[in-house]
């Protein structure tokens, strides 16, 4: 969880790294190298102090495009990154390399680190981020939608059988999320299970074997990291074992993935989605 906490002093907000920022000056300079952070700073108001991005940060679209690219979430043009000066970086574990961020650091004051695991851990970057930005009213706002979200997922999700579901982000190899992870997290509110119970890779390859797919009841084909598009539902059937029929529909990965102030509105998307395919 992201935010304060204690051993934390009043007006210092901790990353999940445990390291603890102060309170940024006025005039911050930010750059962001997480697509749904950038869309969360601009939604607290800093639009006017996001000075970088990556060119996977295509969110909120108008104004985004006035934001200088740095490369991508993995290949950051660090040089680029100097020149624009920022007293904050904000990056995250699954998104950025390690050895990028270490050199980020070396000249970056404030290396600002993200890993949410679970959807509550939204109401810490909230907090953290609009107090680090001196943004907190526009925080609240954002927590009281949040939560007023998740209430209502729990209570729609609590008269619904849970499901077995198999998440696929890549193919060749086929790749799915962990249990372990914000995705499979923001699935389950809904009472859909991912495929593996347990795996100790975070995204994992996996076989389309009969031991992996007997349990599943669907596959949701993610929109991101791959864009997997109506045809390729035809070249998954061809795949699958012949004893196994699940349902396999496309899911919009944006709605599951992206944390931030997206949860929000990915919170109503999956109650619609998982009513949808609900009897």
């Amino acid at each position: 969880m992201h935010g304060t906490r204690q051993g934390a002093a009043p007006g210092h907000w901790v990353d999940a790294l445990g390291q603890v920022h102060a309170a940024a000056a006025e005039g911050a300079r930010i750059v962001s190298l997480v697509p749904s952070v950038t869309e969360l700073l601009f939604d607290l108001g800093l639009s006017g102090q996001v000075v970088g991005r990556t060119g996977f940060c295509i969110h909120p679209r108008a104004l985004v495009k006035r934001v200088p690219k740095v490369g991508g979430t993995k290949t950051v043009d660090v040089a680029r990154v100097r020149r624009l000066a920022p007293t904050h970086v904000v990056v995250n574990v699954d998104e950025n390399p390690r050895p990028v961020v270490d050199e980020l650091a070396g000249f970056v004051p404030s290396v600002v680190v993200t890993h949410p695991i679970d959807p509550e851990d939204n109401l810490g970057l909230y907090r953290m981020f609009g107090g680090i930005f001196g943004r907190q009213a526009e925080a609240a706002e954002l927590a009281l939608a949040f939560e007023a979200e998740l209430e209502a997922t729990r209570a729609f999700a609590a008269g619904l059988a849970r499901e077995q579901v198999l998440y696929l982000i890549w193919k060749s190899p086929w790749m799915t999320v962990s249990r372990d992870t914000y995705i499979s997290r923001m699935l389950a509110l809904v009472g859909w299970d991912t495929a593996p119970a347990a795996t100790h890779l975070r995204y994992p390859p996996v076989d389309l074997s009969p031991q992996l797919m007997l349990g599943v009841s669907r596959v949701l084909l993610s929109s991101e990291p791959y864009s997997f598009m109506e045809r390729h539902l035809d070249e998954l059937r061809g795949e699958l074992p012949p004893q196994c029929h699940p349902e396999i529909q496309l899911i919009d990965g944006g709605m599951t993935s992206w944390y931030g102030s997206r949860a929000i509105e990915g919170l109503r998307y999956l109650r619609a989605l998982r009513a949808a395919f609900s009897p």
